[in-house]
């Protein structure tokens, strides 16, 4: 729960001077760290991090966002202790170390959170949003598990999952029109695609001028001219949820 004495400083700002207004828990074999809003709710909304971890503070500050917008938020370790991606570490290597960490096997973690959040938090309406590896995720998720509402994948790497687009749920598809992972011809791929084979709600948005991350980046990283598109895809995702949750 927010700490009264130090309210949770989220609307749909960029604060990055706080340690996050949320708690780490164990559920089961897996570490989590959650945020709850001030009055009780039977919804909630899971955090599923980049390549950076479940620990990152842009990531976990997405999440106290979510609390302070009425959602019980919980980004769970889906890399389940295996360490995440530094910025440090060398690119050359990046395909080994993605081969032990596929973001179209985290099902078995995905139920143990779902249980979690119906039977100890009270939530009856869960959806999913996802950054990056995250955004990826969400796309698996969205074709194969029954029990979320909605998810809004944030540049998930198409290329994962590029073959198939028939979703169960309604899917928000937030893109960045300068993504260096992303290419364009990508997204328009996936359109075409959606628009043959996919029967729910969805929508594919790409952001002018924006860049890979940026709808969660750090405050002292994002550019004045940036600031408007940013708070729009956070707006944007806050009420795409608010509309199938």
């Amino acid at each position: 729960m927010a700490n009264e004495s130090r309210p949770c400083p989220c609307g749909i700002g960029d604060r990055f001077d706080y340690e996050g207004c949320g708690q780490e828990v164990q559920v089961e074999h897996i570490k989590a760290y959650v945020c709850k809003p001030p009055a009780s709710t039977d919804k909630a909304v899971i955090v599923i991090h980049d390549i950076f971890g479940w620990q990152l503070p842009n990531t976990r500050y997405m999440a106290d966002m979510l609390a302070a917008n009425g959602y019980i938020a919980i980004c769970p370790d889906f890399f389940v202790g295996q360490e995440a991606w530094k910025l440090s570490n060398d690119w050359a290597s990046f395909d080994d170390w993605l081969k032990t960490r596929n973001a179209g096997k985290i099902d078995k973690e995905v139920d143990v959170i779902l249980k979690y959040l119906s039977e100890q938090c009270g939530a009856k309406k869960i959806g999913v949003i996802g950054f990056c590896w995250g955004g990826a995720a969400v796309q698996h998720l969205m074709l194969k598990n029954p029990h979320l509402k909605t998810g809004v994948s944030l540049y998930g790497v198409i290329k994962f999952f590029d073959d198939r687009s028939s979703f169960l749920h309604p899917t928000f598809f937030i893109f960045a029109e300068k993504d260096e992972f992303i290419p364009l011809e990508q997204v328009t791929l996936l359109e075409q695609k959606l628009k043959q084979n996919c029967k729910v709600d969805y929508e594919v948005k790409i952001y002018p001028g924006q860049t890979h991350g940026f709808v969660h980046r750090k405050r002292e990283d994002i550019n004045p001219q940036d600031k408007p598109f940013i708070e729009e895809g956070r707006k944007d995702m806050i009420n795409w949820l608010n509309k199938y949750l």
